[in-house]
């Protein structure tokens, strides 16, 4: 079977435009991905790992390269050249993305949140309800928290209820921009026994971590950005 995902020669950059300057974020950069595997991307700050993850994602646009992707509905496709439309409809049902930043709609609740991650994806409102009080549980966000808005939460609490609007979905691949960045050790369990259980269900994920004992055991290889090396 092919790869789930293949990233071939991919390139970024910037323009600086009031230094009149481009800057390449990443070039030449390639893995493959097989289904079911955890890649771990490391390289030091400002190497570019956020800009590969966001390049997969689509956030960005890639310059140069091809991110080859075996989509259940649209079969191998090139994620840099799809549609917005078709790229909308992978986030919603195929490739889900969790970061240490949460950007929510305002006047909706961290329940609503989670429900309506479930929700977009077809499944009925009594599943969202239940998924998303199975989600805020474990990742023990306070009960009293869950019909209140998110802006008024902490660092953590907020990064909490990010990779549970996430894992809800389980999605085929799960992008994960440092997402243990801004919490506790206790916090920081939670999410690696979610990633090693959606691991065993079939997900395949690539992960960014500055914590590199919290990828121990848990990447199945490592993408070396300086040296362009996957162990």
């Amino acid at each position: 079977m092919p790869p789930l995902l293949e990233v071939k020669g991919l390139g970024k950059s910037f323009t600086i435009h009031h230094l009149n300057k481009i800057m390449q974020a990443v070039q030449n950069i390639e893995f493959t991905l097989n289904e079911g595997e955890f890649i771990g991307i490391v390289g030091k700050s400002g190497s570019g790992k956020s800009t590969v993850l966001k390049s997969i994602y689509r956030t960005y646009l890639p310059e140069k390269g091809e991110v080859l992707y075996r989509s259940d509905k649209f079969g191998i496709v090139d994620l840099a050249q799809l549609s917005e439309r078709e790229v909308l409809y992978l986030r919603k049902h195929e490739i889900g993305y969790v970061s240490q930043f949460l950007n929510v709609m305002p006047r909706t609740t961290a329940r609503e949140l989670v429900e309506q991650s479930v929700i977009e994806m077809g499944k009925p409102e009594e599943e969202a309800r239940q998924a998303a009080i199975d989600a805020l549980s474990h990742f023990e966000l306070d009960p009293e928290l869950w019909d209140s808005y998110p802006n008024t939460f902490s660092g953590g609490q907020k990064l909490r209820l990010n990779i549970a609007c996430a894992i809800v979905k389980n999605p085929r691949l799960l992008l994960l921009d440092e997402p243990t960045a801004s919490l506790d050790d206790a916090s920081k369990l939670k999410v690696r026994e979610v990633i090693e259980r959606l691991k065993a269900d079939g997900t395949t994920l690539i992960g960014i971590f500055h914590d590199l004992e919290f990828m121990d055991g848990l990447c199945d290889k490592v993408y070396d950005l300086q040296e362009k090396t996957l162990v």
